[in-house]
């Protein structure tokens, strides 16, 4: 019987090392592929993706873009780019009026816009000249790099959708908020909605709590950061 038993144990443990055998081969031939694949991913593509995931952000808060070549000259933009250039009072039908109107706007800064980059242009009021933050390596995808254009004057607001699952507000709640943002005075808003001034201030009051801010300016500065959001 023993040595039945013996024989029996030894299958067994024969069958186990069989099983874990097979367990390692397939788990060298399974996680290894995943991440070859990864690591043999195009490097264009990969810093396509970089480039692409920096203009989604700025395009979502509303901040013009224009992406230059090795030569700085335009090759690509946004909708919010072309309008404030325009609101320098330059032509921004094409890429050449584009980077004509860039040169116009940054001609009394000094700016490097090197390869790689993202350099932020602030506008602060139409005719000054603007402020140039650089950020070194952010980018690089065939030497081109990012100049986001931010016009003090351009509002941009939270998606709606995206505060009320943050902070569970209300329809009514989420109108006020972005009336705030836009930098209308709770008074002037109950008297284009035709509300009391009880009501809106009720409102705000619920926002503040939601929100956890205690003031209409931190509120608003909150709104601006959310913004970025999708």
């Amino acid at each position: 019987m023993a040595l039945i038993g013996r024989h029996t144990d030894a299958v067994a443990g024969g069958r186990y090392i069989v099983l874990k055998n097979a367990y390692a081969r397939q788990s060298q031939t399974t996680y290894p592929t995943c991440a070859t694949d990864r690591s043999e991913e195009p490097a264009g593509r990969s810093q396509r993706r970089s480039l692409e995931s920096i203009t989604g952000m700025l395009e979502r808060i509303g901040c013009g873009y224009l992406v230059l070549n090795s030569e700085r000259k335009v090759i690509e933009w946004n909708a919010a780019a072309r309008a404030t250039i325009e609101r320098q009072g330059d032509a921004a039908e094409t890429a050449s009026a584009l980077s004509a109107g860039l040169r116009r706007l940054v001609a009394n800064v000094p700016v490097h816009f090197l390869p790689g980059s993202l350099s932020w242009v602030v506008i602060r009021n139409l005719g000054d000249n603007p402020v140039v933050l650089d950020e070194i390596g952010v980018v690089a995808h065939d030497g081109t790099c990012i100049v986001a254009l931010l016009d003090r004057e351009n509002r941009t607001a939270a998606n709606p959708q995206t505060l009320q699952r943050m902070f569970g507000l209300t329809s009514a709640e989420t109108h006020l908020a972005l009336r705030l943002a836009q930098g209308d005075a709770p008074l002037e808003i109950a008297r284009s909605w035709h509300l009391s001034r009880t009501t809106i201030r009720s409102q705000l009051a619920s926002l503040f709590a939601k929100t956890e801010t205690k003031r209409q300016a931190e509120l608003v500065a909150l709104l601006g950061r959310i913004s970025v959001l999708p």
